[in-house]
């Protein structure tokens, strides 16, 4: 019960601080950030969050970092899709699907497969394209 106010709490830390920057430099098209626009479970709002992802044929490779209960998460899934906006680009996101850790790990390339091996990072999912 306190590691999950713990997690939250960071969460929040890195809503406030870390993705105002990093939402700016994925709307710019700069740096290796993308957006994902998505729709509120709940509120119906639209959302961007800046995520590093890793672009393969017919989509996008997602590290969830922090598990599948992020709501950037949760929301793609509830509403079967969103958006992504790489490097400036819109993409319509179909489906997503799991995806093999080893997959996962080597769609981001070295070093960043490196790095996600070290932190024995294992939960990736696959953000395919509408109609890919």
């Amino acid at each position: 019960m306190a590691m999950g106010r713990v997690k939250r709490a960071w969460l929040r830390v890195l809503q406030r601080t870390l993705n105002p920057l990093t939402l700016r430099m994925a709307r710019r098209g700069a740096g290796p950030f993308a957006l994902v626009r998505h729709t509120g479970r709940k509120s119906g709002r639209t959302f961007e969050t800046p995520l590093i992802l890793a672009r393969v044929p017919g989509g996008f490779v997602a590290e969830l970092t922090y598990g599948p209960e992020v709501n950037w998460y949760r929301n793609l899934v509830a509403a079967g899709g969103g958006t992504v906006v790489w490097k400036g680009r819109p993409f319509e996101i179909g489906a997503i699907e799991p995806m093999p850790t080893d997959a996962g790990r080597r769609a981001f390339g070295p070093p960043a497969s490196w790095l996600l091996t070290l932190l024995r990072r294992h939960e990736f999912r696959l953000l395919r394209e509408a109609g890919a």
